[in-house]
């Protein structure tokens, strides 16, 4: 399916589990830093998304941090007990196979797409923050999605995945 196919698709599916989301239109952008000017008047937590797999290209994470986290990878490898120096950035192959996005799109929301290769992890700010809304990329990089994040942990879980939640504000 092409991102647009995979935006309806994903549309279709929040909205067979009765969540309201808010969309913001944008030029196409492929860093955090690009995307900000576009969606820094959205109230909430905007997201920063890595796609991550261990050396022998066995286990993969999506890691969802706040947008101006800076993630230790020697650290995070740790955490999740996979040995430090093991966790390194997937390519866009596996990105595109597992998830079905390609660089710059990568977002919590593909998660419906796996068939429970990707363990997903997520900053515990985006549960603890009091924020109203929580945005991601919604299958395309020209777009921002919101929704509340009791909504984002119905979806994660309706796609069959079990956050990690974890405190990045140790690292």
């Amino acid at each position: 399916m092409a991102g647009g196919e995979l935006r309806l698709a994903l549309e279709r599916v929040l909205g067979a589990l009765g969540i309201r989301t808010e969309v913001v239109e944008h030029p196409e952008v492929f860093t955090v830093e690009e995307m900000m000017p576009h969606v820094q008047h959205l109230k909430g937590a905007h997201s920063k998304n890595l796609f991550l797999k261990d050396k022998k290209k066995k286990h993969y994470w999506l890691v969802t941090v706040l947008h101006d986290r800076q993630v230790n990878l020697s650290d995070l490898a740790k955490q999740l007990g996979v040995g430090s120096g093991n966790l390194r950035f997937a390519d866009e192959i596996a990105m595109a196979e597992k998830l079905q996005v390609s660089q710059g799109c990568v977002t919590p929301l593909a998660l419906f797409c796996d068939d429970g290769d990707v363990k997903f992890v997520l900053d515990s700010a985006f549960m603890e923050g009091g924020h109203e809304k929580v945005y991601f990329h919604p299958m395309t990089n020209a777009a921002t999605m919101g929704l509340s994040p009791e909504d984002l942990l119905k979806f994660v879980k309706h796609t069959g995945h079990d956050p990690i939640i974890l405190n990045f504000d140790k690292n």
